[in-house]
């Protein structure tokens, strides 16, 4: 697995996580800092590439 995204707050999570799974792409998280809950994303390395086009495809759709 790939380090792919460290979410900023739970909507920021949820939002990615939406769109990962919207897209096909597995994924998993695990917590970074119990003190501050920042969560990261995982990815397979093989679907890093299209994992990284639905989050910024998304990106400009949303304005």
């Amino acid at each position: 697995m790939a380090r792919f995204y460290d979410s900023i707050h739970e909507s920021d999570l949820s939002r990615i996580e939406g769109l990962l799974k919207t897209g096909g792409i597995e994924y998993s998280m695990k917590i970074l800092d119990i003190e501050h809950p920042m969560k990261e994303i995982e990815v397979a390395e093989e679907d890093v590439q299209a994992a990284e086009w639905i989050i910024c495809n998304a990106s400009t759709t949303d304005n």
